[in-house]
């Protein structure tokens, strides 16, 4: 049981990366999910999350207007669409996923977050 991010990359400034995190061994269905990040010498620092069925999503400001959370039900994935990047956007990304529910509400604080992926590096150079 685990969660892979996906896409991540070198980038210049005002570029743009979707990542993707899907899982192995489990389905995202009735899950809230959650990007977070983690620059080095920073603490982790939720990014965005989006909704078991995608009807409620949350930014944090930092990347409010810059950044898109979505999901593919279909095919077990969701996607975080990072456009206008920036320096400061350089970190590890990681995708995490809670425990099923029914309630249509999400969040970035990292505590209710149950899986873990193993995060892919996003470097935005200047």
């Amino acid at each position: 049981v685990q969660l892979q991010a996906s896409g991540g990359g070198l980038v210049q400034a005002g570029g743009s990366l979707r990542l993707a995190c899907a899982p192995s061994g489990f389905t995202l269905d009735y899950r809230a999910i959650g990007w977070f990040r983690q620059a080095p010498g920073k603490e982790r620092e939720g990014v965005s999350c989006i909704s078991r069925s995608g009807t409620s999503t949350y930014y944090a400001d930092s990347v409010k207007g810059r950044f898109t959370i979505s999901r593919d039900n279909t095919k077990n994935t969701v996607y975080l669409q990072m456009n206008s990047l920036k320096p400061d956007d350089t970190a590890v990304y990681y995708c995490a996923a809670e425990q099923m529910t029914l309630q249509q509400r999400c969040s970035i604080d990292g505590a209710p977050y149950v899986y873990w992926g193993q995060g892919t590096q996003v470097t935005v150079s200047s």
